[in-house]
């Protein structure tokens, strides 16, 4: 991989939902490995490659590492002494960071005044741009939730918030209290995405996608690095599904069964056409996700700032798939969802 920065005026900007925040259409997330297996000069070298990409766009949350993620964003972004009006800043507030007590995790106007507080010290700023519930809360009121979050907004730690991994049905809630109240809705949903996995997105997510225009920030648009190609022949050690066994270890199952080997056959052939295409499959695949008109910004996960720097090439691909293109990738996945008949039944 080549380490030479990606050209950051090849990057395009989209509108989150209906507001007029404008995120970069890739962004770079720490899950997973900001503040965990990556600290130090590392995370620097991994967010200035984003940064040099023309990426404005970066996730983190309360829980990851245990708040050392927000740590990490903090600490590289004050060392590089980039201009906070320049970033666009996300965070996630729900799951706490392992304390004991009780009041720590969920969406009470407790938590969430506290949990963001700890947060914005951890991030060393004085707001951030979009806070997610990071769950549904189903012990809270939706109201307090709704109001909790119009607090954040209205004392000037947040300008919005949205929701991840929250139902059509959870959404369409909390927006119609927001608006019978006269308050700020949600604008936009943090949901896992990708050519593999497709059904919550386009089908049971759609009809707020279409009536509100919600806006999202996909997560694991490479399934893990499965769409990358790297799992064709088998999982290699030096992987994320090795590396993180607690968490992948039904995943690393699931490719074993014979699902999971079909889903490898069509990696295979996916790469086929990206090589026709003059890419690699993980661009192809980034691509795809990019070109649905309901995601705002795609999540990019790196360990290295070669990374980055060759999923941003995703970007050269976008105006290669044709319809034609599109049509022969809709073939080869054989996985388009079937629409609900009726939202809410």
């Amino acid at each position: 991989m080549s380490t030479t920065a990606y050209d950051p005026k090849n990057m395009t900007f989209k509108r989150l939902g209906n507001t007029g925040l404008q995120v970069s259409s890739f962004s770079y997330g720490g899950w997973l490995t900001v503040g965990g297996t990556q600290q130090g000069d590392i995370v620097k070298d991994i967010m200035k490659a984003a940064w040099d990409g023309g990426i404005n766009t970066f996730d983190t949350a309360e829980i990851y590492s245990n708040g050392k993620c927000e740590e990490e964003m903090g600490r590289v972004i004050k060392e590089l002494g980039w201009k906070r009006e320049e970033l666009v800043i996300i965070t996630k507030i729900f799951f706490g960071t392992g304390r004991k007590d009780p009041n720590q995790r969920g969406l009470s106007r407790k938590h969430l005044v506290e949990g963001l507080n700890e947060s914005l010290r951890r991030l060393q700023m004085d707001y951030v741009d979009v806070v997610f519930a990071h769950r549904h809360d189903a012990a809270t009121p939706m109201e307090e939730v709704v109001r909790g979050f119009n607090h954040l907004i209205e004392t000037g730690k947040t300008f919005y918030w949205g929701t991840s991994e929250w139902t059509a049905a959870q959404i369409e809630e909390a927006t119609g209290i927001a608006n019978r109240l006269g308050l700020i809705a949600p604008c936009a949903e943090q949901p896992h995405y990708s050519a593999l996995y497709r059904d919550n997105f386009e089908a049971q997510l759609k009809p707020v996608f279409d009536k509100y225009n919600y806006g999202s920030t996909i997560w694991s648009p490479l399934e893990s690095g499965l769409l990358t190609g790297k799992y064709n022949e088998g999982i290699p050690k030096d992987s994320r599904f090795t590396n993180n066994k607690d968490f992948f270890g039904d995943t690393i199952k699931a490719l074993e069964s014979p699902e999971g080997k079909a889903k490898i056959e069509k990696v295979k052939k996916l790469t086929e056409v990206a090589k026709r295409l003059d890419a690699d499959v993980a661009s192809l695949s980034l691509a795809w996700a990019s070109k649905n008109p309901h995601v705002s910004t795609i999540l990019l996960g790196a360990s290295k700032p070669e990374q980055v720097t060759q999923n941003l090439k995703a970007l050269d691909v976008l105006p290669k798939l044709t319809p034609e293109i599109m049509e022969e990738i809709e073939k080869i996945l054989d996985n388009t969802p079937k629409q609900p008949n009726t939202y809410g039944r």
